[in-house]
């Protein structure tokens, strides 16, 4: 059997939803279980249960701190070895990642998994095109960002999805390996232009002051993980492409513009009747 975390979350939900759509055996671990999903806390260790799973999906619970992130997937793996389960698969994050304020929780998981004596495969996901497009900013008619000119290869969710899907219906073949799963470039200027507004281009500076100011909902690890985000797209660090996404998927990968306008567009203030 196959079973994927963090099934209460988007890209976990949606990878299942796709292993089930193509009538794969799979069931969903969660905090907060729902119909067909199991309990799944990664914060006890001592109640984390894999028993009966071949194949496991573990996406990255990397809505903390780095050393908390790292805890919670020692322990499901912890739990995987001794419950005998033969295949892990772990969301990862692109190569090209490195500069950014959450990659070294993915790179401590990263040897954890090699290290676990588990056959695994690793999907080092690009950033999701719907993320590329929430944060921009809406300012009067027009959208502003700290991304100058730069391009993200972002990559559309349920393209990641259906990815890890993929691998996960078929471990054996991506036994030891590691697949770059990164988009197609595009620019906020590109964003823009398909939002039919003007874009602006704000300093590094400005949205560092914006993020600690303006957002009081942000936890504490977050206005440096974004502005990292900010800075590496608009100095050319995520705009490298590979094949590995549409050798996987066995199709064209879905546009990128496409979601993140969906994204830009749900974040924009409505406007008030007089």
């Amino acid at each position: 059997m196959i079973l994927v975390t963090g099934a209460g979350g988007n890209l976990g939900s949606a990878t299942l939803a796709a292993l089930r759509a193509d009538g794969v055996a799979a069931t969903g671990g969660s905090r907060t279980p729902g119909p067909g999903t199991r309990h799944l806390d990664f914060d006890d260790r001592d109640g984390l249960d894999l028993a009966g799973v071949s194949t496991l999906v573990l996406i990255s619970a990397g809505y903390a701190e780095d050393d908390q992130v790292v805890a919670r997937h020692a322990a499901v793996l912890e739990a995987a070895v001794r419950d005998g389960v033969d295949h892990v698969v772990y969301t990862s994050l692109t190569a090209a990642g490195d500069h950014l304020g959450f990659a070294l929780a993915h790179r401590a998981t990263e040897r954890l998994v090699r290290a676990s004596g588990l056959h695994w495969t690793i999907l080092r996901n690009g950033l999701y095109a719907e993320l590329f497009g929430g944060l921009l900013t809406w300012a009067g008619e027009g959208v502003e960002s700290a991304f100058g000119d730069g391009a993200l290869a972002a990559v559309a969710r349920d393209d990641l999805a259906d990815a890890a899907a993929a691998v996960a219906a078929n471990p054996a073949r991506h036994r030891g390996r590691v697949h770059e799963l990164v988009g197609t470039p595009i620019t906020a200027g590109q964003l823009a232009g398909r939002l039919g507004v003007p874009h602006r281009t704000i300093g590094l500076g400005e949205y560092r002051r914006r993020l600690l100011d303006e957002a009081p909902g942000l936890l504490p690890f977050q206005p440096p993980m974004l502005a990292s985000i900010a800075s590496a797209v608009r100095h050319g660090f995520l705009d490298g492409t590979a094949p590995d996404l549409t050798d996987l998927l066995g199709r064209p990968i879905r546009d990128p513009l496409a979601p993140a306008v969906t994204a830009a567009s749900a974040a924009r203030p409505r406007e008030t009747g007089r």
